[in-house]
């Protein structure tokens, strides 16, 4: 997962900024696609892309998302583990087109709750967690995430993305106390998933 030098501190609400141009500029071009959004996105790392492909999934709207933006994840998370450095996707998600109306639904939305996860960011806190070989293999439990959140399961995509969300937000402010607290909701998030889908075939079985 490639990001920025480590001697270059990175500043704090780098993740509410860059969202936040994201907004402004599709609203100038008429909306953007996801491929469009992630060459936006190129120079600032797979953690972003990793931020803006969760947030979809955290808003209540009707569609698809879970299932479009939680595939994306999957193929982006295989990619950290194997350390690729430049994106791929199919042609079917990167034209994926998101409507300035969706935009503003989705990142206004998302943001509050972005904010606050920035809000408890140290810099150089755990630095071990924050290192290029613990990034690498972040694309585990991002690939497990980003399943759980294609998957059809109700209010099932809400704990899936605040890990995500906690984890790329940690990495962006070079943060490995929260980066570490994100694992945790990440295997948490895990073993109620799995609850879950066992009570969801124990009543179908049984039906």
């Amino acid at each position: 997962m490639s990001e920025p030098d480590d001697n270059i501190e990175t500043p704090g609400g780098m993740a509410t900024a860059l969202l936040t141009e994201m907004l402004e500029l599709a609203g100038k071009r008429g909306g953007l696609s996801i491929g469009e959004a992630l060459e936006i996105m190129g120079s600032t790392g797979m953690t972003v892309t990793v931020l803006f492909l969760a947030i979809p999934a955290l808003t209540p709207i009707p569609g698809p998302f879970g299932m479009v933006f939680g595939t994306a994840l999957a193929l982006i998370s295989l990619q950290i583990t194997f350390g690729r450095q430049s994106l791929w996707l199919p042609t079917v998600v990167r034209n994926r087109h998101i409507s300035p109306a969706m935009l503003d639904l989705i990142i206004p939305h998302s943001l509050p709750i972005i904010a606050r996860v920035e809000k408890v960011m140290r810099a150089g806190r755990l630095k071990a967690f924050t290192g290029p070989i613990v990034q690498t293999l972040l694309g585990i439990p991002i690939f497990l995430l980003a399943v759980v959140i294609a998957l059809p399961i109700p209010f099932g995509n809400i704990l899936p993305v605040v890990s995500l969300v906690v984890l790329a937000v940690a990495l962006m402010e070079r943060d490995g106390l929260v980066t570490l607290i994100g694992l945790l909701l990440a295997a948490a998030t895990l073993a109620v998933t799995a609850a879950l889908l066992y009570l969801m075939l124990s009543a179908i079985l049984a039906a």
